[in-house]
């Protein structure tokens, strides 16, 4: 306190100080246990260290780099996942004032995006191949909307609204947290109507109208099998949607309102798609010149005996 009042030092805040305001902000969260899990990690690393003396080195000494329990080496992306918590946590502190400056922590380099789809006559015979009733209604609701396999399962009627054609996904559901609208189109709300139970909260349920915990991966693998689709997981039917509107023309922005997307740069896997597109607006712009080549001056060669 000497240095504060008599230096006008600033005061020095140290680590956990940071940290209860990370705890505070994943409160009601999805990720809730997974930041509580992370905050438990770092706690471990920097326990009573000043804020302010934390370095980039330091902490990227602290990045783990194997599974604790079974020693195997992390994936970059894993990597990035405690990159991106200890930085949020640092933003936190400077955000409430407790830190001056958050060290720079670069991210590791990941291997490419993997963009898997279909095309729409591979998806209806996919649709056909599968055994059961609910599983063809859950995979075509996918490929409708675009929506992620825990946002189909855990769907109630409740949380549609079939006047506006929209589906509720509240933000314990949603992978980021936070709540959006899932735009239904015709061929889904046709769906919805046609498998309508008054039975069951959910909208999507197995044998007996008994609500579901997941798909069949069994009953989609097979499926994949007959129709002979190489690496293809119920994911890649999100992939497909996504793919289907790039390709359709609908603007990178508008897709990544339309699939819940938090960034821009989440939808840009799917930009290559749309080459044919924007062919078209490209050659919107023309300035009517005329190019012309000059024809080279010839060039006379005597021979010299």
């Amino acid at each position: 306190m000497w240095k504060i009042d008599k230096l006008d030092a600033p005061p020095e805040y140290i680590f956990e100080e940071a940290l209860l305001h990370y705890v505070r902000s994943a409160e009601g969260q999805k990720d809730t246990a997974t930041k509580k899990r992370h905050a438990i990690y770092w706690r471990s690393k920097f326990s009573g260290r000043v804020l302010s003396s934390l370095t980039t080195q330091e902490i990227l000494q602290h990045i783990p780099t194997k599974n604790m329990n079974t020693k195997k080496p992390l994936a970059n992306a894993t990597q990035n996942k405690y990159i991106k918590s200890i930085s949020l946590i640092l933003n936190l502190a400077h955000k409430a004032g407790i830190l001056d400056k958050v060290p720079y922590i670069p991210k590791k380099k990941e291997p490419p995006i993997r963009v898997r789809w279909i095309t729409k006559e591979q998806a209806r015979e996919l649709i056909g191949k599968l055994s059961q009733d609910w599983m063809r209604a859950i995979c075509s609701f996918a490929l409708m909307t675009g929506a992620r396999r825990t946002e189909i399962l855990t769907l109630t009627w409740d949380k549609i609204d079939f006047v506006r054609k929209v589906a509720l996904v509240t933000n314990d559901v949603a992978k980021s947290g936070k709540a959006r609208s899932l735009l239904l189109n015709d061929e889904a709300i046709t769906l919805l109507k046609s498998i309508r139970n008054r039975h069951s909260k959910y909208v999507f349920v197995g044998r007996n109208s008994n609500p579901l915990t997941d798909i069949n991966r069994k009953s989609f693998t097979l499926a994949t099998k007959k129709c002979f689709l190489v690496d293809f997981h119920f994911h890649d039917l999100r992939h497909t949607w996504a793919s289907w509107h790039v390709q359709a023309g609908t603007p990178l922005f508008t897709l990544k309102e339309l699939g819940g997307w938090e960034t821009l740069e989440m939808v840009k896997k799917y930009a290559h798609l749309n080459a044919d597109h924007l062919l078209e607006h490209a050659n919107k712009v023309e300035f009517h010149g005329t190019f012309t080549t000059h024809p080279k001056p010839k060039t006379h060669l005597k021979l010299v005996a």
